[in-house]
Formats: C-alpha cells, structure tokens, sequence
C-alpha cells in the first residue's frame, strides 16, 4: 500500500459497513447510489477509501475484484474509482490507482474507462484493449421473438430459469469463456439477481445470463452464450420477465447483438474504453462474453 504524506489520510481497506459512505460518494459525483451494486463489490471484492479529513464521508474510493485460484489471484479488474467533488482535481484519484497498481504486484490488472478517467490510466500504463457500448430502454419482445430468421431467436435454443442444479454447469462454463475462475463471483448470482435463465441446446447449458436490479433498471449481466442467437434468445427472455428498462454493456465487436437489440428498443447510451495493465489481452473466449456482470468488475 502507497505511503501517504504526514498530512494525507491513510488509504484503508472498505468493509460491507461502508457501503453507506460509498453510495454517498456516488450520488456526491452524479451517479446512482447503486446500493445493491456496492454490497456485491465489497463483499465479492475489496474496497479501498480515504476517509475526508473533515470526517464527512469519503475523499474517495475504488474497488478491487481478483479471478483465478484463492491467494493467488490470475487477474484483477478495478471499479468505482471515485473521487468526492469537493477534492476533484487534487491528486486523490492519481493516488488510489497508484495505490491499486502497487497492490497488485504482477498480477494482471483490466478496468472499463469513461472518457474522463481514461488519460490517468494511461498515465499509469494501462493501455487500450477493446470498447464496450452500454444500450439502455424497454425490450420489446413481441419485435424480438417475431419469425425465425429475421429477428427472432432460434427454435432449437430454449431458456428457462437457473436451478441450484446447473450451477456446476455454469461454473464450468464461465471458467471456460471468461479464462478465470471466478466462482466467489458466480455464486452469489442467485441471491444478486432477480432473475438467473439458462439457455439450452440438446440438453447441453450453452450460455447464462442474469437481470439485477439497479436504480429504475435491470442490468443484464453476465451474459454467456456460445453464439449471437444464443445470446439474443437469453435476453429477449429476460425482457420478458421484467417491466422496467433493461441496461448493459456489449462488446462492440458483437455487432450483430448491438443492432439487434437497437431494433428492439434499446439505445446507445455511452461508451467505455476497456484497458488493461501488464497484459496485452483479457484471457478467455470473446466471442461467448457478449456483457460482463458489471464493469466495476469485470
């Protein structure tokens, strides 16, 4: 951990018992609170802070989520980094993401930046390795489950809902997708979600995907599928299970699956550039990791 100057706070590590500073820090800078969201990261991952030296709240913040085998983590991914307002443009976030770097040795370290955090990162040597879209609005299932083989998903690829059965399955085939085990992750799924669907194919688990709730939305996220019209069939069920805004972040090389959900009623809402530190790409196969379950982790 970075040695912080005799009149600068410590860094220290987070705690779920902070999640209150966190979201405050959120809404602080113009983002949603994302309560539910920061319970996930600061339980499956580690939050590290500033406390304010005027004992109100955070100064900042950022989170940590390691993949591969316990104690000895393959790959880091590094999300929330805030900074409160009223210390914007002091150096703050240039210390916690020196301190992220120095933490983690030589392990690989892989974020999502927003336009304005992306020239610090490079500052620090991260480097650009993809771009993901984040689409935003009302699924409209009746366009999306039209006839086969205009919009519609295949008839040989059935979803249904999760069962505590297939979670082996799913672990084998998240491991396999994304590159790294990430089962502290993955199984908390079932209790993160609001709705956890497996899409089937000869009796086979060939993708997964989940919706949780976040603010007026349902983030879909992870999505795991071994083709387009995989993925394309696990979300169009997952718009039909909720009545609120569906939300995610799709890897702009899946170019079929972003048109496709825009006829359907999402919109481009952002850009985020992915990076990564001290690997040239992320490991797995991208061509079956259509959305990550949040970019805060990766």
């Amino acid at each position: 951990m970075s040695t912080p100057s005799l009149s600068a706070p410590p860094i220290r590590r987070l705690t779920p018992r902070d999640l209150q500073l966190c979201a405050d820090l959120s809404e602080d800078r113009g983002w949603p609170r994302e309560e539910h969201k920061w319970g996930l990261l600061l339980s499956a991952g580690t939050g590290y802070g500033i406390d304010a030296p005027d004992g109100n709240g955070l100064m900042g913040a950022y989170v940590v989520t390691q993949y591969g085998p316990p104690g000895r983590p393959a790959l880091t991914a590094i999300g929330m980094v805030l900074v409160a307002e009223r210390y914007a443009r002091q150096g703050v976030g240039r210390r916690l993401m020196r301190n992220a770097v120095d933490e983690a040795g030589h392990t690989p370290l892989t974020l999502h930046a927003t336009p304005n955090g992306r020239p610090l990162y490079e500052q620090l040597g991260f480097e650009v390795i993809g771009r993901a879209e984040m689409v935003q609005g009302h699924f409209t299932p009746a366009k999306a489950l039209g006839a086969r083989g205009a919009q519609g998903a295949p008839s040989e690829v059935t979803t249904r809902p999760a069962t505590a059965e297939d979670l082996i399955s799913i672990l084998r085939l998240d491991t396999e997708v994304f590159g790294h085990d990430r089962m502290h992750v993955i199984t908390r799924l079932p209790a993160f979600t609001d709705q956890l669907r497996v899409a089937e194919a000869d009796g086979e688990i060939v993708g997964y995907a989940g919706a949780w709730p976040n603010m007026a939305t349902h983030v879909v996220g992870p999505l795991v599928a071994r083709d387009t019209e995989t993925a394309k069939a696990l979300i169009a069920s997952l718009g039909a299970g909720t009545d609120r805004p569906l939300r995610t972040d799709i890897d702009v090389r899946h170019e079929e699956l972003l048109a496709w959900v825009k006829q359907n009623g999402l919109e481009s809402v952002a850009f985020n550039t992915v990076m990564a530190y001290g690997v040239p790409e992320l490991p797995g196969d991208w061509t079956r990791r259509f959305a990550p379950l949040t970019v805060a982790a990766g």
